[in-house]
């Protein structure tokens, strides 16, 4: 079961990516993970990553996709994988729809993560981290304790940069550009599946477990 979790930066895809693959007991394969450890292992594809970062540049999509497919020979990925935060445009999209289709293994489904802008940014400019990795917390929804300090060690909680409107709007402002199309391209496909990523953590599961059991 091959599967592309689709949505915005701060939806929910992660936490979803990591109980599916703990359910379905496949993968979630991140390219940036793919990337680093190509590199370290300074495969043919690693290496010529390595000229493209090095240099500051991008690594072209062709490249990115071919690591995929590399990727999903492995032994792990015989029963399917989940790719989250890829593709993020047409062109990544296509050059992915091509890559499986050689290999003979195209794409089972897209979840897409529905939510609206303005809950999403509520969602993430309230959300606080502890600083030594003991989990998060968010200032209207799941609030610490004592105001500010993590219940855990006591420590203040960071305000991300990340997590401040201004950047927010970028990342959604990208989000919109780039990779929203691609509800239309996987759409036109026949795969995509969407689910409410406003709905409890739990229904959201619920639902996706729902979606995949009719592919298995």
């Amino acid at each position: 079961m091959r599967v592309i979790f689709l949505g915005p930066p701060g939806a929910g895809k992660g936490t979803q990516a990591k109980r599916t693959q703990e359910r379905f007991r496949i993968p979630q394969l991140s390219t940036g993970d793919l990337l680093r450890a190509a590199v370290k292992a300074g495969s043919p594809l690693g290496q010529k990553a390595r000229t493209f970062m090095d240099a500051g540049q991008l690594v072209p999509d062709d490249l990115v996709v071919a690591l995929i497919v590399e990727r999903m020979k492995q032994p792990d990925c015989g029963n399917g994988f989940i790719l989250d935060g890829f593709p993020r445009t047409a062109g990544q999209a296509q050059a992915l729809e091509a890559e499986l289709k050689k290999a003979g293994a195209p794409i089972d489904m897209v979840i897409n993560f529905a939510i609206d802008p303005e809950r999403l940014i509520e969602r993430l400019t309230g959300r606080r981290i502890c600083p030594n990795g003991h989990g998060e917390y968010h200032i209207r929804f799941q609030p610490p304790k004592v105001e500010g300090k993590c219940d855990v060690c006591g420590e203040a909680l960071v305000h991300r940069p990340d997590d401040h409107e201004d950047r927010i709007r970028t990342r959604m402002e990208a989000y919109t550009r780039d990779t929203e199309p691609l509800i239309g391209f996987y759409r036109s496909r026949g795969v995509l599946q969407s689910v409410d990523a406003e709905s409890e953590i739990g229904a959201v599961t619920k639902a996706i477990d729902a979606a995949l059991g009719a592919v298995r």
